[in-house]
């Protein structure tokens, strides 16, 4: 199926990663493959573009839809944690610059049959490849204890009301499985019935969708990896959707581009630590209005850019 997914931010991505003529870069989550190809079209005529996708059919999407690229567009059916092993594999060197978006894609959310929105009647399972990852949201809230499935909605989901749901899940799975989205969507609404804009299951599906995929360790993976591959001048540009996922990025890129992290009250550097990075958006950078607007999936984005020293 044609994608129906809008690359987020695609100008200001361009403009902070500063594509070159002729240079190499990677598209760590080609979802829809529209940030994939404004860089090649930027790039061009040399410039090839290393694309990866843990989801098999955003690769099969994008490999269809870029095809006249087919020359200078390789794509890979893996996880951005595997892109040291991926790049080695693939002899793609002297990478310019790196592009995650880590949110999901409009194809995913509608088209999966994989129980990523809760506005969809799917079965409850939300992992990016079945092929490669057992675990699903469905044997989460079945087989989990009660406390387990408490911190993951805490942890992962912010969900201040994590002491209801979980209870009321639990309590569910007493006389029979819970095995779609709608079935868990159901349970939630009983008892937060639907006001506003947000719905009462969105912190619940981004929890367990997480928790599935291992989503935070696999960030904090990939930003290790990114500074053995980018060559120095090279930008590392990731778009984060919800506070976890930034905070760890902010974190990483605070620490990565100071020399010390002793205590402030030594006099004198024990530590030796030298950074790697400049921070190129001293903010996070945030749609326009106007993007709102016609894409309201974006209005969470947070784009930020550290370059290689």
């Amino acid at each position: 199926m044609p994608t129906q997914h809008k690359p987020v931010m695609l100008n200001e991505v361009l403009h902070y990663l500063a594509p070159q003529t002729n240079k190499n870069y990677i598209d760590g989550t080609v979802g829809g493959g529209g940030h994939t190809e404004a860089l090649l079209r930027e790039i061009g005529p040399k410039g090839r573009v290393l694309a990866l996708d843990w989801d098999a059919s955003a690769i099969a999407r994008t490999q269809e839809r870029l095809k006249e690229f087919k020359d200078r567009l390789i794509l890979v059916n893996d996880s951005y944690i595997n892109l040291e092993k991926i790049v080695y594999d693939q002899k793609f060197n002297e990478v310019s610059g790196i592009l995650l978006d880590l949110g999901l894609s409009s194809d995913q959310l509608q088209n999966s049959q994989r129980g990523f929105s809760f506005q969809l009647d799917e079965p409850l399972d939300m992992r990016f490849d079945p092929n490669t990852n057992e675990l699903t949201a469905t044997e989460i809230v079945n087989t989990w204890s009660e406390e387990e499935i408490r911190k993951v909605l805490r942890e992962f989901g912010e969900e201040k009301s994590a002491f209801r749901i979980t209870q009321a899940i639990c309590e569910e799975r007493k006389t029979k499985e819970i095995k779609t989205t709608g079935e868990l969507v159901e349970i939630i609404l009983k008892i937060f019935p639907r006001r506003g804009k947000i719905h009462p299951a969105t912190k619940t599906f981004q929890a367990l969708r997480i928790a599935v995929n291992d989503e935070l360790n696999n960030v904090k993976k990939v930003l290790e990896s990114a500074a053995k591959i980018l060559v120095p001048g090279g930008r590392l540009a990731i778009i984060t959707f919800h506070s976890l996922e930034d905070r760890i990025v902010k974190q990483y890129f605070k620490q990565e581009s100071h020399d010390c992290l002793c205590p402030s009250e030594l006099p004198i550097c024990k530590c030796g630590h030298k950074a790697i990075w400049k921070i190129i958006t001293k903010k996070p950078v945030l749609p326009s209005a106007e993007e709102v607007k016609e894409n309201f999936r974006c209005r969470s984005a947070k784009l930020r850019v550290i370059e290689k020293i």
